[in-house]
């Protein structure tokens, strides 16, 4: 199964809720990020990486499917 396909097959309801938080993980770092103050180098560097975090876990999220015969 290739990336496209895979991303377009069913998502199990855990994996939703999961590439839900994800997502907003990844806008809370980039909002802190984007922030138009100077914020301590800390909690942009923490910004940075739950940013990241949040993308990857919505991205590994996203690709899980459910098994082809239908059974979780």
């Amino acid at each position: 199964m290739n990336a496209v396909k895979r991303a377009k097959a069913p998502t199990p309801k855990f994996f939703k809720v999961l590439r839900n938080i994800g997502l907003a993980l990844a806008a809370i770092g980039g909002t802190v990020l984007a922030a138009p103050v100077t914020l301590p180098i800390v909690v942009t560097s923490l910004a940075g990486y739950l940013a990241v975090a949040g993308g990857v876990i919505s991205a590994v999220s996203q690709l899980t499917t459910e098994k082809a015969d239908g059974s979780q």
